[in-house]
């Protein structure tokens, strides 16, 4: 027998030798289809890749298999079918096939509500505290709702206008406010010397805090820049201060017309002034402090 011999595998006629397919020892256990191993590659976006079916080479813009779409130069996008191997990527400087593994995703930041809290997500609302927070009036209402509606929500904190505080005290004590039923109050125009700053100095109870702003009117706690204008006005004393602000402003709308727009034009915290910020904070903090079980 002559060390060349013809078998029928695969082709017919093919030729193989002794140091061929059939020199070594069959591994009889071995898988019948058994599947090339490829370095392993993270599929992040920008990964310059070659499709060894079709020589496109590109920048990865999507993978989900079994498609993956590549940008070539000109910014042309290829949708390719992907396989293990059926694309090349740079390994030490050599163009060598490869098998794609998905990006780990990335951390995303925390969403947060529009003031500034870690958002909970879809909660259901607490049941209402007996505390309370008062302000002065129906707009202060709303820009606190705007702002802080998705805290004062979960910590079944409920916020009603005074329509004035001259007659503070005497709501105070029908109020009764006690351990368990506290009451926080924001005044505007809360100075040194104002009507305010008198009325508040009256109260003298350990289960009610009053806090305030040094604006003449919630208005002004919104930053001008995101009412669109320079500056507040200077409103003379005497003069009604938000019809003093609309004429100087050249606005012909009413107080409660430029009230909306005004409102619509907050979106977060970061519209307001700082003052009104740490007023309103240091009201919820008291009337829902985090130790309470009520």
């Amino acid at each position: 027998m002559t060390n060349r011999h013809r078998v029928i595998f695969g082709h017919y006629g093919q030729d193989m030798t002794d140091d061929g397919l059939l020199a070594g020892p069959l591994d009889i256990n071995a898988s019948r289809h058994s599947r090339p191993e490829y370095p392993t590659v993270v599929a992040y976006p920008g990964l310059v890749l070659e499709d060894r079916g079709s020589q496109v080479v590109g920048a990865l813009i999507s993978f989900a298999p079994p498609r993956i779409v590549l940008r070539d130069r000109h910014g042309r996008d290829h949708t390719l079918r992907y396989a293990d191997g059926s694309l090349r990527a740079d390994i030490g400087g050599k163009g060598v096939p490869c098998r794609l593994v998905p990006a780990p995703a990335t951390p995303t930041e925390p969403t947060r509500t529009a003031s500034g809290s870690l958002d909970p997500g879809t909660v259901p609302a607490r049941v209402a505290r007996a505390s309370r927070i008062w302000v002065e009036g129906i707009h202060d209402a709303e820009l606190i709702e705007k702002v802080w509606g998705d805290d004062l929500r979960v910590e079944g904190v409920v916020v009603e206008p005074l329509d004035g505080a001259d007659n503070l005290a005497e709501r105070i004590r029908g109020f009764r406010p006690d351990d368990r039923r506290r009451l926080g109050i924001l005044l505007d125009h809360l100075v040194e010397g104002s009507k305010e700053q008198r009325i508040a100095d009256e109260i003298a109870d350990r289960n009610v805090l009053i806090t305030g702003h040094p604006f003449v009117d919630i208005w002004q706690a919104v930053k001008p820049a995101a009412a669109g204008i320079d500056r507040w006005p200077d409103v003379p004393h005497g003069q009604p201060w938000k019809e003093g602000v609309l004429a100087q402003l050249g606005i012909e709308q009413s107080s409660g017309e430029y009230w909306r727009i005004l409102l619509g034009r907050v979106t977060s915290w970061k519209d307001l002034e700082t003052p009104l910020l740490g007023a309103v904070e240091e009201l919820i903090d008291f009337v829902a402090p985090p130790e309470d079980q009520s």
